[in-house]
């Protein structure tokens, strides 16, 4: 690894005393390194190589303020970072700009998005044939209008019990619903 970056350091060395292929091989090398870390950053590989284009440039234009005395990645990496940042927040205002606002939506929508396509009128069929319990905690909570609380107090059980027995009745009914 420090081979490495000491020969990035010479690359960039030879690269500001005119070396073209010296700067060449710079940024072959820079690119290779700096892939795999705006892929974990960004989703879409052409934006990948959009910023990294972007970096390279940046690079090269700031190549007179690199100092030889100091080791050349984490130069690098802070103008891919700060590059990373402009790209993100532009990204990020885009999509805000072209979001969709709520009060759009809201005429689009039905006026009720819970009103389902089934009442308890046109499953009773289905509720009675749930196990006794079942269907009687059902009767009284969705037929007659009591908490699970009052059906409880009703029927002698606890209210968890009544909600445990409850939900496992939602259950069996989802399933032969959605069939």
């Amino acid at each position: 690894m420090a081979k490495t970056s000491v020969s990035l350091e010479m690359l960039m060395q030879q690269a500001l005393t005119g070396d073209k292929r010296a700067y060449a091989d710079l940024l072959r090398d820079t690119a290779q390194f700096l892939r795999p870390y705006l892929s974990k950053r960004l989703s879409a590989a052409s934006d990948v190589d959009d910023l990294l284009q972007e970096i390279l440039v940046s690079i090269h234009k700031a190549r007179h303020t690199y100092d030889g005395m100091r080791p050349y990645k984490p130069w690098v990496f802070a103008i891919a970072h700060f590059r990373l940042q402009d790209y993100l927040r532009t990204y990020y205002a885009d999509q805000l700009r072209t979001a969709t606002e709520l009060g759009e939506l809201e005429n689009t929508l039905p006026a009720d998005v819970t009103n389902s396509d089934f009442s308890y009128e046109s499953i009773s069929g289905e509720v009675n044939q749930l196990p006794e319990k079942q269907a009687a905690i059902l009767s009284l909570m969705h037929e007659e209008g009591y908490t699970a609380k009052e059906v409880a107090a009703k029927i002698g059980m606890k209210e968890s019990a009544v909600k445990v027995a409850a939900f496992r009745a939602y259950k069996i009914l989802r399933e032969k619903l959605s069939k």
